[in-house]
């Protein structure tokens, strides 16, 4: 199942309280340019468990719902984790622009998993314009994707 960026449909975004500060820029920045955004929360600084978020977001892509998701939380590894128990979901952690454009070339990831606490917020939406504008190579790359499910 190749991923490709969808504008006709939501983007699905989630955070715990690590990231919900960007999470709450990144939702307007994406309206601002057009795109419908599906916010799973959380909306506060409180603390709270990664998982709550990354479930719903994760689903609403695997399903079809959401066209990608973008994931935050303090490491991204956490969020990255629990996404990727889904089985049509390929969650990329990124942290520069190279790895977002990577996740998707070689991986065809439908989510990407964005530190807060270790990336600038500038950074940030660079790497969600570079992983929305970077299709998948498929070829050599798309035979190992498909090695990757259980199931």
């Amino acid at each position: 199942m190749s991923f490709v960026f969808d504008p006709s449909k939501p983007i699905a975004i989630g955070s715990d309280h690590a990231g919900v500060e960007y999470k709450t820029v990144l939702v307007k920045w994406l309206a601002d340019k057009g795109f419908e955004v599906k916010d799973f929360g959380t909306y506060t600084t409180d603390s709270v468990d990664y998982p709550d978020f990354a479930h719903p977001t994760a689903a609403s892509v695997e399903s079809g719902e959401s066209s990608f998701g973008i994931l935050l939380c303090g490491s991204a590894n956490g969020v990255a984790i629990t996404a990727n128990k889904h089985q049509h979901i390929r969650a990329g952690l990124c942290w520069e622009n190279d790895v977002a454009r990577l996740v998707r070339m070689h991986n065809n990831a439908n989510i990407i998993c964005i530190p807060a606490r270790f990336v600038a917020l500038p950074l940030a939406q660079q790497m969600i314009e570079n992983f929305m504008s970077t299709p998948f190579e498929g070829g050599r790359h798309a035979t190992r994707v498909n090695k990757i499910a259980c199931a």
